[in-house]
């Protein structure tokens, strides 16, 4: 069930921080469920270290909804600074 609900968090931010980010991204609903997943991750870590909440899971946590949103536009502006959308120059 943790693994079901993880994956609809990821949806959900995934799909919000894409929506609040302005450019295009060419990835589809598969892209968008990892980006949240892996913002939910980051949003976590952050919150961790921002707030020192000592949980049962420990420095890598899921966070609530807001922090995973926050994470995933995080992930999102440096997958667009590192590369993930190269363009080719002719």
């Amino acid at each position: 069930m943790f693994v079901i609900g993880f994956i609809i968090v990821g949806l959900i931010a995934g799909a919000i921080a894409r929506l609040l980010v302005p450019g295009r991204d060419p990835m589809g609903i598969i892209g968008t469920i990892v980006l949240g997943m892996v913002g939910s991750l980051v949003g976590g870590f952050l919150g961790y270290l921002i707030f020192h909440k000592d949980g049962d899971d420990g420095m890598f946590q899921v966070s609530g909804i807001v922090g995973s949103v926050l994470g995933s536009i995080l992930v999102l502006l440096v997958w667009r600074k590192v590369g993930g959308r190269r363009q080719v120059h002719a």
